[in-house]
């Protein structure tokens, strides 16, 4: 019986041609349909298809090359003493709340706002044949249509933010926007790779969702893979502004990384009036944790001598009941705190305790990478 035919890919003509010569050159017969004749090259999508038995031999080719990864980007240069801050958003309600955070900050540090976006439109749509036209044409409508509902929601968003800075309630700071395709954690980390920000602003759900809306957050993606320090605002959150928070607890499990953490640390919250506060995420006995603690805040008094630092010893027993009753014993309005990049197997084994914070408290949490 002769193979059906399968789509592969829905590519641009460009894309779709450097496809076919590549899986062509390992013998894997190529077609390509829904071309406009008269100008190909402005086709805005055209199937790419291959015998169904050719299939696990074209995917296996296009992850061992890597095709479908978006080249790395140029990196744009940055003027001496240029700050820049990164706010994805995905149109919820607690987006705004993270762009005001953002906005505020911006303008208290002389920094310039991006707004991302990110949208999922699959180059795989599905392995199966589609035999006519009109199925074709119906995938195209619907992702203009998901286009243009996103182009909406954007232009909505910052006629909100310009009403706002105009009525005075929103510093006036220099912003844009991007709209990105791809996977919404995929296209976060690249995009960050290019714009190169100082700090990245994101919106979270809150310790009183379900643990279903909980399972692959992209905040949490993004804090597990980045570099940057990322700001996560629970949707609760009651300031709009990051100089209102006045009580900082940074987080120590007494090692050394800890030591540039917070130095990074430092330099997010430099020019804010506030009291820093010590705490151990150790699991050794509470008289070592005291006696640690003593140190690490007389190492960075010496250090800051301007900061105004105290600590705290954790209760004993589960860790994030007792983080979550030093919050409210001590008034804490930010949690900073370092996690460590690690492989795909211990992230899902072990996750980190800024993952697992993430999912269990309303405090903001700002997470520096180590």
């Amino acid at each position: 019986m002769e193979d059906k035919l399968i789509t592969l890919a829905i590519l641009t003509f460009e894309k779709a041609q450097m496809l076919k010569m590549m899986l062509e050159a390992e013998g894997i017969e190529v077609y390509i349909h829904n071309v406009n004749q008269i100008q190909p090259v402005v086709s805005a999508g055209v199937r790419v298809r291959i015998k169904e038995s050719d299939l696990p031999h074209a995917l296996r080719l296009i992850e061992d090359n890597k095709w479908f990864e978006s080249p790395k980007p140029e990196k744009k240069d940055k003027e001496a003493g240029e700050t820049r801050v990164l706010v994805p958003i995905d149109f919820s309600d607690y987006s705004l709340k993270a762009c005001e955070i953002a906005i505020n900050y911006a303008h208290k540090q002389g920094a310039e706002v991006m707004i991302m976006h990110a949208y999922f439109s699959p180059y795989f749509p599905s392995a199966i044949p589609l035999g006519d036209t009109m199925a074709y044409q119906a995938n195209e409508e619907s992702t203009r249509n998901m286009v243009n509902r996103v182009q909406g929601d954007m232009a909505q968003l910052c006629a909100e933010i310009d009403k706002r800075m105009e009525e005075g309630i929103l510093p006036k700071v220099k912003y844009d926007y991007t709209l990105r395709e791809g996977l919404p954690e995929e296209e976060i980390i690249a995009y960050g790779k290019e714009y190169r920000p100082d700090l990245i602003v994101m919106g979270t759900r809150g310790k009183d969702q379900k643990d279903i809306d909980l399972i692959g957050s992209v905040t949490g993606e993004v804090i597990e893979m980045n570099k940057v320090p990322v700001l996560a605002i629970p949707e609760n959150v009651p300031f709009h502004d990051l100089g209102e928070a006045k009580h900082i607890a940074f987080a120590t499990s007494f090692s050394q990384r800890d030591l540039i953490a917070f130095d990074r640390f430092m330099d997010v919250i430099k020019g804010y009036d506030v009291q820093i506060h010590l705490f151990n995420i150790s699991t050794s006995r509470d008289e070592w944790n005291e006696i640690r603690l003593t140190g690490v805040r007389e190492y960075f008094q010496k250090q800051y001598p301007e900061a105004s630092i105290s600590y705290t010893v954790l209760d004993d027993g589960d860790l994030l009941l007792a983080i979550e009753k030093f919050v409210r014993d001590q008034h804490i309005d930010l949690i900073a705190l370092t996690t460590y990049r690690r492989n795909i197997l211990a992230r899902i084994l072990n996750p980190s305790i800024a993952k697992k914070m993430l999912f269990h408290t309303d405090t903001p949490l700002l997470v520096m990478h180590a």
